[in-house]
């Protein structure tokens, strides 16, 4: 087990310029072993390696990672040396991943005593069915009915709070947990790998799945959105009992290779580390991961006082000198986040020289036509359009002059429009509070002033029955059991 943990660090050891030292360092192997007698299984484990550790470089140092997820499931031992290793799995069965909390102390102090969100999700390994993967699950979920391709077993599940399954996610399961505490987590995966096959004509290989985990912290507005770490490792699902026989093949075919052979392949390990996913622009990000799980975007910049800056940002269109950062939070903001990973490279140019069958292939018809239609600027009428204008005492007095019948006084009053699409009271407080730059939380409740000045609640019904381009002026009122306010809308 001790050995499974060292050898990613030996890897990026090698990788962050030990190499250079290669043979000086192996200088008197051959008088000590004889000449052609050790192998590289031999040379890892030499005590230099261990010896060197000490001296990496400080940014090695930094890239110890905060988390660490461990898959309680056997490595197949007929895995290539320096080849991702590859864990097989039973149908429905229960396995365990341990999480770890790998910080140093004073690292990530913020996340202390708190919970962190993670996401864990069965993906593809291969980039053909990655593009597809909407249409692939979309057709498990049609000769599946009511089945889940990944569960939490909740009864021997520990340190886990508020477990999720979204109905609409097959593959998705979240949760939330203290790093300070202990933490097992346990999963079944339902579908098997070789549902996914392009023939069935019986003894085809199964594709490869990706089990990958993200976790998230809280940002400024309680919701966890803040990207921590991201880690997966391959795996193949067999049926019940299938993933113990073939383990037991390759381990027979293993101790039946000559001892020269043996030494290319990795030992097999009694559990599964999962390794990092980077946020980078390594082009092989792809073969690592599937689109991330959809969050929420949130203006880090709004702008002073009362303004409607987030709407005209969200219908903004996307612009070709828009860089690969910029389109990513267009994505964002126009709800295409679960494939935001798939387009981690794309500048606003590389996203507009796409046709609507190269984005059709890659999101699916239905998210694919909403993407290209969105790329190209054609906006959809919104269900009702509300103005709005922030009542003030200059507000007030002109709204007096124009009830007198001074007409010429409405041209000061500055109106703002709301786009409501759920028709809703929720979504009717979240734009008002996007408008005054001010968490949802902080509007208590919507009243609107009806005959002789009485407030009325604002219902999802009352809102149902607005007219469409209807105009109010918001009034606010401090709520009598919170710090929160009260809007009316006169």
């Amino acid at each position: 087990m001790a050995w499974a943990l060292k050898l990613p660090l030996t890897d990026e050891v090698i990788e962050s310029g030990l190499v250079q030292d290669f043979d000086a360092s192996l200088s008197g192997i051959g008088q000590e072993l004889g000449a052609g007698a050790y192998s590289m299984s031999d040379v890892l484990a030499l005590p230099i390696f261990k010896q060197e550790e000490s001296n990496l470089p400080p940014d090695s140092e930094n890239k110890i990672l905060p988390f660490q997820y461990v898959l309680c499931a056997a490595t197949s031992p007929a895995i290539k040396l320096h080849d991702e290793t590859l864990t097989y799995l039973n149908q429905g069965q229960s396995y365990e991943i341990r999480m770890l909390d790998n910080r140093k102390l004073g690292e990530l102090p913020e996340i202390t005593g708190k919970m962190v969100k993670s996401i864990i999700r069965v993906v593809f390994h291969d980039r053909r069915l990655q593009y597809t993967e909407h249409q692939q699950l979309e057709s498990w979920r049609w000769n599946r009915p009511g089945d889940r391709i990944l569960d939490l077993d909740i009864p021997m599940s520990v340190g886990m709070v508020d477990p999720r399954a979204n109905p609409t996610q097959l593959n998705t399961v979240e949760f939330l947990w203290d790093p300070s505490k202990r933490t097992s987590v346990f999963i079944q995966v339902h579908c098997i790998s070789t549902e996914f096959t392009m023939r069935k004509h019986g003894g085809e290989k199964g594709v490869p799945f990706r089990i990958q985990i993200d976790t998230f912290k809280e940002n400024d507005g309680e919701e966890y959105t803040e990207h921590l770490h991201s880690a997966s490792c391959q795996v193949k699902v067999f049926k019940p009992k299938g993933a113990d026989r073939k383990q037991k093949t390759d381990r027979e075919k293993m101790e039946k290779r000559a001892p020269q052979e043996k030494e290319k392949y990795q030992p097999s390990y009694e559990t599964t580390i999962l390794t990092e996913v980077r946020v980078s622009n390594n082009r092989n990000v792809l073969l690592q991961c599937s689109p991330w799980p959809e969050v929420t975007y949130v203006n880090n910049s709004p702008s002073p006082g009362f303004n409607s800056s987030h709407n005209r940002h969200k219908h903004a269109n996307l612009l070709p000198v828009a860089t690969p950062q910029d389109a990513q939070q267009w994505l964002h903001r126009n709800r295409f986040s679960p494939f935001c990973r798939l387009f981690t490279n794309f500048s606003g140019a590389d996203l507009l020289k796409l046709t609507r069958e190269d984005v059709i292939q890659i999101c699916g018809p239905a998210d694919g036509i909403r993407l290209f239609n969105a790329l190209k600027g054609r906006v959809v009428r919104p269900r009702l359009t509300v103005y709005v204008c922030q009542e003030s005492q200059q507000a007030r007095e002109q709204q007096q002059k124009h009830e007198n019948g001074d007409a010429a006084s409405s041209t000061f009053f500055v109106y703002h429009a709301i786009y409501l699409e759920d028709l809703t009271a929720v979504e009717l407080t979240e734009k008002i509070a996007q408008l005054f730059n001010i968490s949802p939380r902080q509007i208590s409740q919507i009243f609107k002033q009806g005959p002789t000045g009485i407030h009325v609640l604002v219902s999802d019904e009352m809102i149902q029955n607005f007219q469409d381009e209807v105009c109010f002026v918001l009034d606010t009122m401090k709520a009598e059991t919170n710090d929160g306010y009260h809007i009316i809308l006169k």
